[in-house]
């Protein structure tokens, strides 16, 4: 579908605002959080308004790709839009942290709405050769929400108040869906379809009891729960694979991953998730436990980190676009990013924090060199009408990838640390500035405690990627088309010179 050069930057324009503040509202939560529950006299529940809008958006993935498909992406789009501004009224007026909760699950479920079917209409309005560098675009509100998400947090709840952090959406969100109206166009998806509401509605619930399972996991209290919940998730995705082999229209359609380029591409998407989303929560504690720096310096790290992989992005992108080649960008940024996280794994403890930051860097750029690019290469690998179903499996999977990477670390930090302590030394309550306040022989055996337990998790992350490229070596090689995507079964991509 083409549109005039006007109307499309119009267009993205619009996306991305609205794509920016979901991405945002998943990351400037956190400085406001300790503020909100207190004042709702919650502490004990906190953990749910950040559970509870993941949990939501990650269910849905398949469920709103689906729609997508059946009754176009406008119509989606601007609902999860419409849906995402109330929730974000409904969250600064919550009396009580129930309220917000519900508030914050509305909220995640547009949020995932407004992510897919961006990346959706992107795919339905731009050529396959064109695709990479708005997708881009696109996909670098993610990294710059990491980037300024907490410090505006911080600030909004100083300075304004904390329904502040949610309100500040409307204005920004009232605006973009205006430019959405006018710029999305009506995009036909074909004829009448069924909806799947078996699979809908078991995939959904075994989600849930996944996400729930890993969430318990950590907590010696909750280990009967998460075992149950782990319990009901086998059953409910067997269920779920039983249902999708039968289903006419499936929710996710198994047989497109005997595609090679779906099958690499989705693989790929996984491994961001494990591989680089998943270590990032714990690399501030890392560098105060081990580098000993303050909290604010520890940030410095995971910032050249998202700001490594926002460049590569971007560059990406425009260049794929530019080149139609798309190959070479996933073998490097695979390789770059299992070297980077080898390199870590090596690091002495106490190496000048630059050193780590610059190979963190350019573990940045690997995965961003084909964070969004995948994505555009596994739509133009299925018919049209099923671009919406194909973006939110890759979604689906890196979220997946993540939530369950993020847990299994989490686990192996604690254990670790706990076995190697000291007896004199609660694993319970050691904080940084414990340890910072000890003998300097404590912030020693300590940083050397952290050292040797985060050498196997970086090691393990360099496999994994490690493992991703040998999935992009197995990405077909050619070259994206110039042409609109087919509503066949036709791949988007041309067969490789020699």
């Amino acid at each position: 579908m083409s549109l005039s050069p006007f109307r499309l930057r119009i267009l993205v324009a619009s996306l991305l605002t609205v794509a920016f503040l979901g991405a945002l509202d998943h990351t400037i939560v956190a400085t406001s959080l300790a503020t909100v529950a207190g004042e709702l006299g919650a502490l004990e529940h906190m953990s749910w308004v950040v559970v509870g809008y993941t949990l939501a958006g990650t269910a849905l993935y398949p469920v709103l790709g689906k729609l997508g498909d059946l009754v176009g992406p406008r119509l989606v789009f601007l609902t999860s839009v419409a849906v995402f501004l109330a929730a974000s009224l409904a969250c600064g007026f919550a009396q009580d942290m129930t309220q917000l909760v519900i508030a914050r699950i509305a909220q995640g479920m547009s949020a995932a709405g407004v992510q897919l079917m961006s990346q959706t209409i992107v795919a339905y309005v731009t050529t396959p050769r064109q695709r990479p560098r708005y997708m881009s675009i696109i996909g670098a509100a993610f990294p710059i929400a990491i980037l300024v998400g907490p410090v505006l947090g911080g600030l909004i709840t100083d300075y304004w108040g904390w329904p502040w952090v949610f309100w500040i959406n409307l204005p920004f969100g009232l605006a973009a869906l205006a430019l959405a109206a006018f710029a999305v166009p009506h995009i036909e998806t074909g004829a009448p379809r069924r909806f799947d509401y078996p699979g809908a509605v078991t995939f959904t619930f075994a989600l849930v009891a996944l996400v729930l399972g890993v969430t318990w996991m950590g907590d010696p209290e909750s280990a009967l729960a998460a075992i149950v919940a782990f319990a009901v998730a086998c059953i409910g995705l067997a269920a779920f694979l039983a249902i999708e082999v039968r289903a006419p229209e499936p929710i996710v359609p198994l047989g497109f991953f005997a595609d090679r380029t779906v099958a690499a591409g989705v693989a790929l998407s996984a491994i961001i998730g494990i591989g680089l989303f998943s270590v990032t929560a714990y690399l501030p504690t890392y560098f105060q436990m081990a580098y000993r720096t303050s909290a604010t310096v520890s940030g410095f790290v995971p910032i050249a980190t998202v700001f490594g992989m926002l460049v590569a992005n971007l560059a990406t992108g425009w260049l794929a676009s530019r080149t139609g080649r798309y190959r070479g960008y996933t073998i490097f940024g695979t390789s770059l990013a299992a070297v980077g996280l080898s390199v870590m794994a090596l690091l002495p403890v106490g190496t000048p924090l630059w050193v780590p930051m610059a190979v963190m860097f350019f573990v940045g750029v690997g995965t961003g060199s084909f964070m969004s690019l995948i994505i555009a290469v596994v739509q133009g690998a299925v018919p049209r009408n099923e671009t919406g179903t194909i973006t939110a499996t890759t979604n689906l999977v890196r979220q997946m990838g993540s939530t369950l990477g993020t847990a299994v670390i989490g686990g192996v930090i604690g254990a670790g640390v706990a076995a190697r302590l000291p007896a004199s030394l609660d694993p319970s309550s050691l904080t940084p500035s414990l340890v910072h306040g000890s003998v300097p022989a404590v912030q020693t055996e300590v940083a050397d405690i952290y050292g040797a337990v985060f050498v196997p998790v970086f090691a393990a992350l360099a496999i994994t990627y490690a493992i991703g490229i040998v999935a992009a070596i197995l990405l077909p090689p050619g070259r994206l088309s110039d042409e609109p995507a087919p509503s066949t079964t036709e791949p988007a991509t041309e067969p490789a010179n020699a």
